[in-house]
């Protein structure tokens, strides 16, 4: 039987996943979990994941409610190679550093800039928080300047740190927020836009995401 993706692809999280599937070529059944329907919250969902967050993998007995676990699963069980997810212990180190930079710092900040606008109502985003974003994506742009024609974990190949990563980035454009000070970051981003199997769904995601969150913003002008 093939693993269940629940997925929403304005969600991030849930793209980061949807690339590593498409990469994998991996016969995957996927179903919409709305977030703006709330669908999260059915009974039938809640059941799954009582989380009641997507994405979430079911896999025979397996049940995996976080997007780089899931990610480094999928690319672990069903991969070819080790590619995605490198079996040599420095690059791995490497990666899974900029999955925890990825978790621990970048979304932890972009939160920061959308959460208070899309759940507690503020007309914008807070100067501070852009400002701290923004000084994460420096720190992701110094990593990337060490070697400007690689991917992030400095292999001429993407991984799963990619995969996540550029949901995220291609959503930042999506909002038009400033990359141009931060040109190995829009150099690293054409690449993956070019190479990556499945990036135009991801960037539909992020552009979708975009729209509503512009919306929310004229609403409050």
């Amino acid at each position: 039987m093939a693993p269940t993706l629940y997925y929403f692809l304005m969600s991030p999280y849930s793209r980061s996943v949807l690339l590593a599937v498409r990469t994998l070529g991996l016969d995957v059944e996927l179903k919409t979990i709305d977030l703006k329907k709330k669908e999260q919250l059915n009974p039938d969902f809640v059941a799954i994941n009582p989380q009641h967050t997507v994405p979430t993998l079911v896999d025979g007995d397996l049940v995996l409610t976080e997007s780089r676990a899931i990610s480094t699963y999928l690319v672990s069980r069903y991969g070819k190679d080790d590619s995605l997810y490198p079996k040599d212990v420095v690059t791995r180190a490497k990666v899974d550093g900029l999955l925890y930079f990825d978790c621990a710092t970048l979304c932890i900040r972009w939160r920061a800039v959308v959460h208070p606008v899309m759940k507690d109502g503020a007309a914008k985003p807070s100067e501070a928080a852009m400002k701290n974003l923004d000084e994460a994506l420096k720190w992701l742009n110094d990593i990337l300047a060490q070697h400007p024609d690689r991917y992030l974990a400095g292999t001429t190949h993407p991984t799963v740190a990619d995969l996540s990563i550029a949901a995220w980035a291609c959503t930042y454009v999506a909002l038009n927020f400033p990359l141009a000070q931060h040109p190995d970051i829009t150099r690293w981003l054409a690449r993956c836009r070019e190479n990556l199997v499945g990036f135009d769904e991801c960037e539909k995601g992020a552009a979708q995401f975009g729209e509503m969150f512009a919306a929310i913003l004229k609403s409050r002008a």
